[in-house]
């Protein structure tokens, strides 16, 4: 019985539209890719790669969904200034070079539609607006279905004290935020990719979060320190599926460049096992490595 129920999960799961973050081996620890219909998080320390991995997944939705894509616009939320504009066109040139029999003549840049927010409670009051727009763009040709929110942590960074009443608060509107994305991204099939923030973890409770372990890892580490999720474990509860990016080790390539590696890895998602794959930033974009046997 269990063999079976398992069975039909996986089926499920297989079933579920996904939109590709524009690496074959970073789909393939994936499933996939970024799955529709609900809200995964890209958990990171400054400079991992969460931008580029998003800015990436933006282009890469235009494809059709034979090419891994969604045939489909996106909406880039923005809460960390000012938005990488040159590194999207940037991406957007190499991803014209690589798909211009797919693309056509239009300019990829123009499928991404961007929206500025200063804070919580302005996210919350926008997500009428984000709903109206999101409905006026599903008649046009490719309508919108990514939306990113780079980066969730940004918007609680200042507003809020560690009193009673402004935990509280901010409890309230994890879960408007996070409410709000989970019934669009049912509505309208969306696939939603939320940044978060890591914080140094001071405790000795041996990777348990409040008495309870969240996801398939204990311990999270990169750049040789201990860390944990930003916004606690209210938010952890707020999301589908989490996944870490870490920096850990350099990379020697030819001409004896060294590059410096970055691992995703899947913390918690209910279509995955726990699997990771190892990953390099380039001017070309975020590439995954595979490495050979006896590599870890």
């Amino acid at each position: 019985m269990k063999t079976e129920a398992h069975n039909l999960l996986q089926k499920l799961h297989r079933r579920t539209e996904k939109c590709s973050v524009g690496c074959p081996i970073l789909d393939r620890c994936l499933n996939g890719g970024i799955p529709c219909k609900s809200v995964t998080e890209l958990v990171a320390e400054s400079g991992s790669g969460k931008t580029q991995i998003c800015l990436q997944l933006v282009l890469s939705a235009q494809l059709p969904p034979s090419h891994g894509g969604l045939s489909s616009s996106s909406l880039y939320i923005h809460t960390e200034f000012p938005f990488p504009i040159r590194r999207l066109k940037q991406l957007s040139r190499i991803f014209i070079s690589s798909h211009s029999e797919l693309l056509g003549s239009s300019d990829p840049c123009d499928r991404v539609f961007l929206r500025g927010v200063h804070s919580a409670d302005e996210f919350v009051d926008a997500m009428p607006e984000i709903e109206f727009f999101l409905t006026y763009w599903k008649a046009r040709l490719l309508p919108v279905r990514v939306i990113v929110v780079d980066s969730i942590a940004a918007l609680f960074r200042s507003d809020f004290e560690n009193s009673s009443l402004d935990l509280r608060k901010r409890s309230s509107l994890f879960f408007k935020i996070s409410g709000g994305l989970k019934s669009l991204a049912e509505r309208f099939g969306l696939a939603v990719l939320v940044t978060n923030q890591v914080v140094d973890f001071i405790g000795e409770d041996e990777g348990l979060n409040n008495g309870m372990r969240i996801g398939n890892f204990s311990e999270l580490y990169s750049s040789g320190r201990r860390v944990c999720p930003a916004l606690g474990l209210s938010w952890a509860n707020c999301v589908n599926s989490r996944f870490f990016l870490s920096m850990d080790d350099e990379y020697e390539e030819g001409g004896g460049r060294v590059t410096k590696m970055r691992r995703l890895s899947v913390v918690f998602a209910p279509h995955l096992p726990q699997c990771s794959s190892r990953f390099v930033i380039t001017t070309e974009g975020v590439f995954g490595v595979e490495m050979h046997k006896g590599n870890v």
